[in-house]
């Protein structure tokens, strides 16, 4: 039986009053323009990350995907840092429908500006042209870390200085914002397109936005139209969206306190000779990674299943837990103490 099922925050279910709202949304066909719940959705959401525009589409690959092709030609080369979403989980999509080739920077220098300029490539008879940079807010591989708000301003002002355009993977920035006490339209200032997911700590049970220039959302139409992703009356899922989006952001901090609460368990026992490892100590976000010193991530995975936890093996040897809507510290504490009692008797 599980107890604390801590795979994903994509596992997070409407709400009583979600559902309600869905099913009173008033909806018309949005292929035709003609959905005023969508068009809402998409005016809201352009609204707090201080965009012109935005589209509403089934999925963060989706609006991750029209964005590289909104900016890139063929042929041409992407940045991103290494264990990028949208390099280990997108099923090799940059390459099979933009044609674009990723070139990854080490996660540890992804904020260095002569990192950029090193690996930016200009326009030649023998080499593929730079074209966009993408960033991660929050890095779901990278611990759930959260980049600054100073960092994505001069990631953004060094780019544009060679001229890149840059795309933000923001599946997660809602939570990047509550985690700096910042806005999510000052985290993304300086970023051509932005993509935000609804169904992961939000809450609503599927949809994602993706946000940018009015002339990009008209190409990004079209971008949709093509790979399947037009919606009819889609106004009962953005009904979620739009719910999510008053009533979920802040509460948020309530899913990284619970993340704290279990790093700070796996810390103490750390400290007390418990062999095993915390990515982050002090996680900042809803993510937690730990890493077992004997035996593989997966074999951990399966034997915290068997105690009622369930957490996912992320490469690397890591163990990833995420906390979002109907999760707390309870399922933290359940989920640190049987990490810890699994650890010391691999040790024995």
């Amino acid at each position: 039986m599980t107890r604390a099922d801590l795979r994903s925050d994509t596992l997070t279910k409407p709400t009583d009053a979600m559902l309600a709202v869905m099913m009173a949304a008033e909806v018309g066909d949005d292929v035709f323009g003609e959905d005023p719940t969508v068009a809402r959705l998409e005016a809201e959401t352009a609204r707090i990350l201080g965009k012109e525009a935005a589209m509403f589409v089934p999925s963060g690959t989706m609006a991750n995907q029209i964005a590289i092709q909104l900016h890139t030609r063929p042929g041409d080369t992407v940045i991103a840092e290494e264990g990028a979403h949208i390099l280990r989980f997108e099923a090799g999509a940059a390459a099979a429908l933009a044609g674009v080739q990723i070139e990854c920077v080490p996660r540890a220098a992804a904020l260095a500006d002569d990192v950029l300029i090193a690996n930016f490539r200009p326009e030649s008879l023998h080499t593929s042209a730079t074209a966009l940079l993408v960033v991660e807010n929050t890095h779901n591989v990278g611990g759930g870390r959260v980049l600054s708000l100073a960092a994505m301003e001069r990631i953004g002002t060094t780019a544009k200085s060679l001229g890149l355009a840059v795309h933000c993977d923001g599946a997660r920035l809602w939570n990047a914002a509550v985690a700096l006490g910042t806005s999510e339209a000052q985290l993304v200032a300086h970023c051509d397109t932005v993509a935000v997911c609804l169904s992961k700590g939000l809450g609503a049970p599927v949809g994602s936005v993706l946000v940018g220039s009015a002339t990009h959302m008209v190409r990004a139409r079209k971008l949709r139209k093509r790979a399947g992703g037009g919606m009819r009356q889609g106004g009962y899922l953005a009904a979620a969206g739009l719910y999510a989006l008053a009533h979920h952001r802040s509460r948020l901090a309530a899913d990284h306190r619970a993340a704290a609460r279990m790093a700070a368990i796996l810390r103490e026992a750390v400290g007390n000779g418990c062999p095993l490892e915390v990515m982050y100590p002090d996680p900042g976000t809803n993510m937690v990674y730990v890493r077992l010193t004997q035996g593989s991530a997966l074999d951990h995975e399966r034997a915290l299943a068997k105690r009622g936890v369930r957490m996912i093996a992320m490469g690397g040897g890591w163990l990833r837990a995420v906390f979002y809507l109907g999760v707390d510290q309870s399922a933290a504490e359940l989920a640190a103490s049987e990490l810890v009692a699994l650890s010391t008797e691999l040790r024995r």
